[in-house]
């Protein structure tokens, strides 16, 4: 489908205001927007101008929906303004709750929803670049996104199936099928004249580049915000990630900011000064520092993560953060992770990759160790998190992470639901439990298989602030108590089922429950 476009005079790419520039997309198309949290590469412009063209004029009609990243803030930013009804029919996301009122049109069944895993969604997007009809992979297989479950469909008027299950030499994979986008709304910090941009103000790459490629090889229309524009040809030829001639249409916004609410541009976030981090960071001690230590445990020198969970931190804490290093999944490699809605927005980072590449090399099963969060777990090691409670958060990079990590070590509280613990003297203290179980007997749909898990050779565990366990063929096996606990009331009395208790169960590391520093060494070999 090719789409009418902007002519180019002399060479010039045009440039419009971004009320003009969403005037060219028409009924049906599907737009691919980059971005990530906190407003990463969010053409946010383009994004307003489109959600009030249509809350005007109710035009365009019945776009699909191309979003591999999370962008927004939880709230009202991101693709939340384009959550309007008419305006999307149909959306494929690799990360639904950063804008949640886009998952509140799938809950509510009045689009049809899709989720990859993000890491899935961006080769597909560069697959059908290249004309090809998807990707193969083994990531997924067992989980939701696998068709003998719920084939990655989100609500009850999803019925296309998108995914397939094929066999290739005994061995099973999952075909995702590449849905060609035609129109793009991305984002650099300057370009010039004929289209070529840098990206030097900004947090990281994403895949840009692959969208871009994309949606110019379907006849579409790349659209560009930028913060300002030069002279042809003045870009240095390694600074420039985007060439000009996939880029249609350039939208220059002198007030485009790094991130939301912050200054133009904050330069140790671009990477261009160095943060003195020579001073020790004194993290109070509650559940989070004491779950961040315990998993620190599992950490061994040299090792290449994925960041989660605070580790970062309470390594610096303990003086072993260049003893390895972490990375996150939309490509930054090392220095010190920003969390919240910023995710991934580090400073003192080592190097930068293109998210897709990250990917492959997390699925190629790169990775050391890996540390992630989960929503609830059940009697056979599984893990759920991309819905919880009916709402849709999504996989974001959860299922690529999971799916190849040599170690994968998830954290959490043992409930949920105001919680409250007092960590200190030696000890732990359940000052009010929590009112919701999170260790149940069956996840209604998968988003972490520990029987594929077992079957790929995986050391699995999962550590919350008073128990420890460890994934084996029978299940769960209780392998560490917090001292100040109760086994039964506190534990056992707090889960759908009753793990297997190790006989060499023992509390977990004293150490961990005085606020002070452990004087940790990490080991050059993993642990048992």
């Amino acid at each position: 489908m090719k789409l009418e476009k902007p002519k180019r005079i002399n060479g010039r790419v045009p440039v419009l205001s971004a009320q003009d520039a969403v005037n060219y997309i028409p009924d049906e198309a599907t737009l691919c927007v980059l971005g990530d949290g906190g407003g990463i590469l969010e053409a946010t412009s383009l994004i307003t101008a489109l959600a009030d063209r249509y809350k005007t004029t109710q035009s365009p009609r019945d776009l699909s929906l191309i979003s591999p990243t999370g962008l927004g803030d939880r709230a009202e930013r991101g693709i939340s303004p384009l959550a309007q009804e008419g305006l999307v029919k149909w959306a494929l996301c690799g990360h639904w709750g950063q804008s949640p009122r886009i998952s509140d049109l799938a809950e509510q069944n009045k689009i049809v929803a899709y989720n990859y895993p993000q890491g899935v969604l961006t080769p597909a997007i560069r697959a059908s670049a290249a004309h090809q009809p998807g990707i193969l992979s083994n990531i997924g297989i067992g989980t939701f996104v696998d068709p003998r479950q719920q084939g990655g469909k989100l609500n009850e008027v999803t019925k296309d199936k998108l995914i397939k299950l094929v066999e290739i030499d005994n061995q099973e994979y999952l075909f995702y099928k590449a849905i060609a986008p035609n129109v793009a709304f991305i984002r650099a910090t300057t370009c010039d004249s004929e289209g070529y941009a840098s990206f030097e103000d900004e947090v990281m790459y994403l895949d840009a580049l692959v969208i871009a490629q994309a949606v110019h090889n379907n006849g579409g229309i790349v659209m560009m915000q930028v913060q300002k524009m030069v002279k042809k040809a003045t870009l240095h030829p390694k600074s420039a990630r985007i060439p000009g001639y996939l880029v249609d249409i350039v939208v220059v916004d002198s007030t485009q900011t790094q991130l939301y609410g912050g200054a133009p541009v904050n330069r140790f976030i671009s990477g261009d000064f160095v943060l003195d981090d020579s001073a020790k960071m004194a993290i109070p001690l509650n559940q989070r520092k004491l779950v961040a230590h315990r998993a620190l445990f599992e950490m061994r020198k040299g090792a290449v993560g994925n960041v989660g969970v605070g580790i970062g931190l309470v390594a610096r804490e303990e003086g072993c953060a260049d003893d390895f290093v972490l990375t996150v999944e939309t490509g930054p490699i090392g220095g010190i992770t920003t969390q919240g809605v910023a995710f991934g927005a580090n400073v003192n980072t080592r190097a930068i990759l293109d998210m897709t590449s990250q990917f492959d090399f997390y699925h190629g099963g790169g990775l050391d160790v890996c540390y992630l969060s989960f929503s609830e777990i059940d009697r056979h090691g599984n893990v759920g998190m991309h819905k919880f409670n009916g709402k849709i958060m999504g996989t974001g990079g959860f299922i690529d992470i999971s799916a190849t990590s040599k170690k994968i070590i998830f954290c959490g509280t043992l409930t949920a639901g105001s919680l409250k613990t007092d960590v200190g003297d030696g000890k732990l203290t359940i000052v009010q439990e929590g009112k919701v179980k999170k260790f149940i007997q069956e996840i209604p749909e998968i988003t972490f298989s520990g029987k594929i898990a077992l079957e790929r050779g995986l050391d699995v565990r999962y550590i919350t602030e008073r128990a420890v366990f460890t994934l084996k063929a029978d299940g769960l096996h209780l392998v560490e108590i917090a001292p100040g606990v109760d086994l039964e009331k506190d534990i056992l009395a707090q889960m759908d089922f009753t793990p297997v208790i190790s006989p060499d169960l023992k509390l977990m590391d004293t150490r961990l429950f005085f606020d002070d520093v452990m004087g940790f060494v990490l080991p050059d070999v993993w642990g048992e």
